[in-house]
C-alpha cells in the first residue's frame, strides 16, 4: 500500500464544519453502513424542498434499463416561456445511496435564475443493481428527454448533462455514450468533483483515509458494490468509469471542479488534461483546502460560495441563447 506521510490540509473555515458533517456522512463507509447512509443521506420531502421556490415539479414514469420503469422528476420555472435549455442531472451517493432530490436546493437555482428545465432520474443503486443499471438508467433518461423535447419544451441545441461525485462520473459516461451511440447532441457536461476511476491508484486516493468526506475505503466500497467481480479488472466500461476511456475526442465542452483535500483531486485533474489533449474545451477549478462535497455540507463558507458561483457562471454561459 502507498504510504502517505503528508496531505493537503483543509481550509480552516471548512475544517471547523467537518465535525458536524461526520454525524451524517462518516469519513469511512463500509458495506455494513449502506443502510445507514440510505437513511441519513435521504433528501427531505419534496414539498419541503420546494417551499418558497418559484418552481413547478412534474413526475414521469419512463422505461429504463432492461425495460423496467423509472421515475423522473422534471423541474421548471413557471415564468420561463418558449423552449428552454435542459440539464439532465445524476445525483451523488457513491452509486449506493442518495436520490433524485439530492442537492436540489442548490440546483434549483439553475431553474429559477436561468429558466432551465432540470431533469432528475431515480436511477437504480448498487449493490442490488450493479453496473450497468445506473449508467443505462441515466442514458434512458437522456434519450427520453431528447425524444420528448417538444412536449417538455426543451431546446435540443442546449441540452446538458451534469452530476456530482458518482453522478459526475455518470454524467461523463453519458457524454461518452451519447457520442458513441450517435445519441442526443450535448452542449456541455458539468462534472462536479466526479468519481471517474475505479482503480483507486492516484496519490490523492491514499492521502485521505479516515478523514474528510468519502475516503479511499468508501470509494472502494462504492466501486465494489457497483462492479462486483469486475472491480479493478480489465473489463470495466468507460461509461461507468470514464477515466478508462482511451478516446475523449468529439466530446462536448466540460466543466470540472474538485477540492485539493479530497481523493478525487488527481483523477479529476488527469481527466481534464486528457480532455484538453483530445481537443475538448474544458474548464477546471481545483479549490484549495476544499473537502469532498463541501458545497453541499458547508454552503455558508466562503470557499463553498465561490465554488457555487463559479459553477453557475459556466452554466449560464454554456446555456446562453
Amino acid at each position: 500500500m502507498t504510504q502517505i506521510t503528508t496531505r493537503v490540509d483543509f481550509d480552516p473555515e471548512l475544517k471547523a464544519g467537518l465535525a458536524v458533517v461526520g454525524g451524517v456522512f462518516p469519513p469511512t463507509i463500509t458495506p455494513d453502513l449502506i443502510g445507514f447512509m440510505r437513511r441519513s443521506y435521504a433528501s427531505p420531502p419534496i414539498a419541503e424542498i420546494l417551499q418558497g421556490r418559484e418552481v413547478t415539479h412534474e413526475e414521469y414514469t419512463i422505461t429504463a434499463h432492461a425495460g423496467d420503469p423509472m421515475v423522473v422528476s422534471v423541474f421548471r420555472s413557471p415564468h420561463a416561456s418558449g423552449t428552454r435549455p435542459a440539464i439532465v442531472y445524476a445525483h451523488s451517493g457513491g452509486l449506493m445511496f442518495g436520490d433524485r432530490f439530492n442537492a436540489l436546493d442548490l440546483n434549483l437555482e439553475w431553474v429559477e435564475r436561468l429558466g432551465a428545465v432540470l431533469i432528475c432520474p431515480e436511477y437504480r443503486l448498487a449493490p442490488e443493481f450493479r453496473d450497468p443499471y445506473a449508467r443505462e438508467d441515466m442514458y434512458a433518461a437522456l434519450e427520453w428527454a431528447a425524444h420528448n423535447a417538444a412536449a417538455l419544451q426543451i431546446d435540443l441545441g442546449r441540452l446538458m448533462v451534469a452530476g456530482a461525485s458518482c453522478g459526475g462520473g455518470l454524467a461523463a459516461g453519458l457524454a461518452l455514450a451519447a457520442r458513441d451511440r450517435s445519441g442526443p447532441s450535448l452542449c456541455g457536461q458539468l462534472l462536479i468533483y466526479p468519481m471517474l476511476d475505479d482503480r483507486n491508484c492516484t496519490a490523492s486516493t491514499f492521502e485521505f483515509d479516515g478523514v474528510g468526506v468519502w475516503d479511499r475505503v468508501s470509494n472502494q466500497t462504492g466501486w465494489q458494490a457497483s462492479l462486483g467481480e469486475l472491480y479493478g479488472g480489465p473489463d470495466v466500461s468507460p461509461y461507468v468509469a470514464p477515466a478508462r476511456a482511451t478516446d475523449l475526442s468529439r466530446l462536448p465542452p466540460a466543466f470540472l471542479d474538485v477540492g485539493t483535500a479530497e481523493i478525487f483531486r488527481d483523477e479529476t485533474v488527469a481527466y481534464a488534461a486528457a480532455l484538453w489533449s483530445a481537443g475538448v474545451n474544458a474548464e477546471l477549478h481545483v479549490w484549495p483546502g476544499a473537502f469532498h462535497a463541501c458545497d453541499i455540507f458547508a454552503q455558508h463558507t466562503a470557499l463553498a460560495k465561490a465554488m457555487i458561483r463559479t459553477r453557475f457562471a459556466w452554466i449560464e454561459r454554456t446555456l446562453a441563447d
